[in-house]
């Protein structure tokens, strides 16, 4: 393991070991919040229940397809916005001020157009992971060697043979970076949303043991939430990595 990885580990460790400390020695109240130990043990019990199953598998699925929409169609703008500098002018502006934008405040104005259930969830997240991914694919774009592009060229390579074994490889850091924000983004677009209004999923089930002073539970939940995002993200960056030191980086 590197410096830094001993680094993150061992701030991980002390910061989840003292909140055991301080909520086994009633530092902190069971009522705030309950140790991590009983956290697993939370998580596990709630596994085990025979409901869990249909609210994870509503989060999942809203939050697979948001992810699928906004990845997709955010490389799919970013490279058209980058391949276009004057429609790129255009939106550079919209781009910069987006997440200034309180997205949940239009939550209502999606159920009245999509109706109750998962569709506007799902529309919620797109929205507010899409664009992570389009400025990312810019970015990435943006930094492709001109050398690379040169010797495109001297092949007489066609638009697409240039952007798959050209550009995308290139740009392969950035666009990974653009896909671990499009997954926290539409986790928290689905799970946001599933606070407000919806009647399942598990947003829904953490706002309920919360009403309900359900701690055990609430915690559970919230472990199970950053649990299934970290092995994500963890799963792409080992990937990033491994794709850097086959370049050499």
């Amino acid at each position: 393991m590197t410096r830094a990885g001993c680094i993150r580990g061992a701030i991980l460790i002390g910061a989840v070991g003292s909140l055991e400390v301080a909520c086994r020695t009633g530092a902190i109240p069971s009522t705030v919040v309950i140790a991590p130990s009983a956290m697993v043990v939370a998580l596990v019990e709630t596994l085990r229940s025979d409901d869990i199953g249909v609210h994870l598998k509503r989060t999942l699925a809203a939050v697979g397809i948001a992810m699928g929409l906004s990845v997709a169609g955010g490389f799919a703008i970013g490279f058209v916005l980058h391949r276009l500098p004057f429609l790129r002018r255009a939106f550079n502006p919209f781009l910069a001020a987006y997440y200034a934008i309180p997205h949940f405040a239009f939550y209502p104005l999606l159920i009245v157009i999509f109706g109750l259930g998962p569709l506007p969830l799902i529309v919620l997240a797109t929205l507010f992971a899409m664009v992570a991914m389009i400025v990312a694919t810019i970015a990435g774009l943006d930094r492709v060697p001109r050398v690379l592009l040169k010797t495109a060229r001297v092949h007489r390579l066609s638009l697409l043979q240039e952007v798959c074994r050209i550009r995308l490889p290139a740009a392969a850091p950035h666009l990974l970076s653009g896909i671990k924000l499009a997954v926290a983004y539409s986790f928290i677009g689905v799970i946001a949303g599933e606070f407000i209004l919806s009647t399942s999923g598990i947003g829904h089930e953490i706002a309920y043991a919360y009403d309900n002073f359900d701690n055990a539970r609430m915690y559970g939940l919230i472990l199970l939430v950053l649990g299934t995002v970290t092995i994500f993200n963890m799963a792409v960056y080992a990937y990033e990595r491994r794709l850097l030191r086959r370049r050499g980086a």
